[in-house]
């Protein structure tokens, strides 16, 4: 069984920078495409970024050269640098992993930037 587990989420002035991870588990983690969503209130979940096993990444268009993925295989853990943050970035972000199986989701974090 896969689990995914964010860290890191938290409150940030306009301008300002986070870096939550993603951990994972039950899974050969460096075989798996790995991507961050997001949710505000009243919207859906959107993609923000992905990487994929070999490394390539596709971010929004709302958030590149603003994030950067990346992934430590020696770790089982997948990051989200999130720099220059925005009042729109404010959303529950959560680590998704699609397998033949199905999506597995972690539990979020909350990333909150004030207006």
């Amino acid at each position: 069984q896969v689990q995914l587990v964010e860290s890191g989420g938290g409150s940030v002035q306009p301008g300002g920078s986070l870096r939550p991870s993603c951990a994972a588990s039950g899974c050969i983690f460096s075989t798996y495409a790995m991507g961050w969503y997001r949710q505000a209130p009243g919207k859906q979940r959107e993609l923000v970024a992905a990487i994929a096993s070999s490394g390539s990444t596709n971010y929004a268009d709302s958030v590149k050269g603003r994030f950067t993925i990346s992934r430590d295989n020696a770790k089982d853990t997948v990051y989200l640098q999130m720099n220059s943050l925005k009042p729109e970035d404010t959303a529950v972000y959560y680590c998704n992993t699609p397998t033949s199986r199905g999506d597995y989701w972690g539990q979020g974090t909350q990333v909150t930037v004030p207006s």
